[in-house]
Parts: structure tokens; C-alpha cells; sequence
């Protein structure tokens, strides 16, 4: 409620949104430059990803490669892949979370 019973200030609720956009903006940008990992076989196979999920690098343990069980290694991969994925996830709630949660109720905005 606005206290008096008056209408809200548009031109205030505009530079709240305006600046809720800016802060979700600065978020997912530093989203994309950090980096998160995961791993999998007890860090026989690790992999890196941005906060916004992009694969960057892949560690691969000689002691994983068996050229006679490959179907091992490829599951240590995906594994890893996801692991670093669900990291970047909960990145993405810590940063994301608060902002988007004042974005729900507002118009037109699309989040």
C-alpha cells in the first residue's frame, strides 16, 4: 500500500525496475566470467564451466584412460560435466536469486 492512499510514483517504480534491469545485467555478466568445476572418479575426470554454464576446460586423469573401457570414461566425463553444471546452477541462484525474486511481481518484464 502507498501510505497516504495515493498513486504509486511511475517515474519511481520506472527507475526501480531500470535499475533492477542494470543489477540482473552486472550479475549475468560476472556469471559468465567466473568459473566453477566439477569432477567425477574421485578427480580422475574434472571439468569447468561459467557460471552461466559453458563448458571451458576438461582434466582428464591418465589413470582414467583404459583404451579397453572407454564407456567408463565418457560416463567420468558426463559426470563431471554435470557436477560443474549444478555448481554453475547454485552460482546462478546466489546471484540471480534475490534479483529475480523483486522482478516476479512487475509488468512487462519478462523474467
Amino acid at each position: 500500500m502507498i501510505p497516504g492512499g495515493g498513486q504509486p510514483n511511475m517515474q519511481q517504480l520506472l527507475q526501480q525496475a531500470q535499475k533492477m534491469q542494470q543489477d540482473l545485467a552486472q550479475a549475468q555478466e560476472e556469471l559468465a566470467q567466473t568459473e566453477v568445476e566439477g569432477q567425477a572418479g574421485g578427480g580422475l575426470v574434472k571439468a569447468t564451466v561459467t557460471g552461466s554454464g559453458e563448458l571451458r576446460g576438461l582434466v582428464i586423469d591418465p589413470k582414467a584412460v583404459d583404451p579397453e573401457d572407454t564407456e567408463t570414461l565418457a560416463d567420468l566425463v558426463v559426470a563431471a560435466v554435470q557436477a560443474a553444471n549444478e555448481n554453475a546452477q547454485q552460482l546462478q541462484q546466489q546471484k540471480l536469486g534475490p534479483l529475480t525474486q523483486g522482478l516476479g511481481g512487475m509488468p512487462g518484464l519478462g523474467f
